[in-house]
């Protein structure tokens, strides 16, 4: 009795994975063990970058906020710290947004923290 190979299936899964490997260079998109490679290695570094973003952005709000701040004559941890003593509840992406784009708002907040 021959051996089953079962073509439609790994048929499937060779295309799942060039199709994920275009655009990759070279033998990296056209070759499946290669590619295969490429592949799992890009899904590695997804996954980490997913939750390495998650601390730049805040590190990037942390110091927008800061550099706001220091131009109402208050370092970023005062400011902190008066927003809570005053019970101010506003996130860190938020107080950036306003101190980017609106720097009226965020200077009205700061006056209100230092009251």
């Amino acid at each position: 009795m021959p051996r089953s190979k079962n073509k439609v299936a790994s048929h499937r899964k060779k295309k799942r994975v060039l199709d994920e490997a275009k655009g990759y260079w070279g033998a990296r998109s056209k070759v499946y063990t290669i590619a295969k490679n490429s592949v799992e290695k890009a899904l590695q570094h997804a996954y980490r970058h997913r939750r390495t973003k998650k601390r730049e952005f805040r590190s990037l709000w942390i110091t927008r906020i800061n550099a706001a701040a220091r131009l109402c004559d208050i370092s970023y941890s005062e400011l902190i710290g008066l927003l809570n003593k005053k019970e101010i509840v506003i996130n860190r992406k938020t107080l950036a947004e306003l101190a980017y784009s609106n720097l009226d708002a965020f200077k009205e907040i700061v006056k209100f923290a230092k009251s």
